[in-house]
């Protein structure tokens, strides 16, 4: 069978809105095809249909609604965890 599956990520190194890079990765068959990462700011295709994908998301709506989601979704997260860590250390 094939595997799709889909990977979220907020990598920090403080609360700060700066130090914040939110990524979303596609996956087929254990290989990466399409990134979006913050610090790029839109979608990287890494074959042939995640290229083709990436030029589509890129150019529409996709693109705006996953930027806003460095703020909205791992803004909030991270300083849970930040607090989290700091007071069980």
């Amino acid at each position: 069978g094939f595997l799709h599956y889909v990977v979220t990520d907020c990598e920090f190194n403080s609360s700060k809105l700066n130090d914040i890079e939110y990524t979303e990765s596609f996956y087929y068959n254990k290989l990466e095809i399409i990134r979006f990462s913050s610090s790029v700011g839109k979608y990287v295709g890494y074959t042939e249909v995640g290229i083709k994908n990436a030029e589509r998301l890129n150019n529409g709506p996709e693109v705006i609604a996953r930027r806003a989601q460095k703020e909205s979704y791992c803004l909030s997260n991270v300083g849970i965890d930040v607090e989290s860590a700091l007071t069980k250390s």
